[in-house]
């Protein structure tokens, strides 16, 4: 609904007085856009976790880009994902098992090929175990 005669809605004019909201949504959205581009890199790399990030870019969104939010929570991939953790705080059994099966998969190889040092071997287990542990935690969707 337009607030003036020059077709300005309420939320532009305010903006437009503050400019400390605009340099706010400005920052949230451009912390959002990264999170779903860290996000999708976790998707090819299994150390990097795309949960996490999608739900840091929803919570950015959803405080600062309401067409951003829609098109995540929409998203063909990523949306359903993200409104089972967001309305349910569960997972679904076949999420949960491809989840745990790509980490300790990865871990496995980083630390029996890949790395050398002890510390960080121990590093990636407690890592696994963590991740392993939050996953095992959190509601089965049926």
């Amino acid at each position: 609904m337009p607030l003036d005669g020059k077709g300005e809605t309420a939320a532009a004019a305010l903006a437009g007085r503050h400019p400390g909201l605009r340099a706010k949504k400005f920052m949230l959205t451009a912390c959002g856009l990264l999170s779903v581009g860290l996000g999708t890199v976790g998707i090819f790399l299994p150390l990097l976790p795309t949960t996490p990030f999608l739900l840091l870019a929803a919570a950015c969104f959803f405080r600062s880009s309401e067409r951003l939010y829609n098109w995540l929570i929409a998203h063909k991939r990523f949306g359903r994902m993200i409104r089972q953790y967001r309305e349910h705080h569960a997972i679904s059994r076949r999420a949960r098992l491809a989840t745990l099966s790509l980490l300790w998969g990865t871990l496995a190889f980083s630390g029996l090929v890949a790395l050398e040092a002890p510390w960080a071997r121990i590093l990636l287990l407690a890592v696994g175990i963590g991740v392993s542990l939050h996953l095992l935690r959190m509601k089965t969707l049926k």
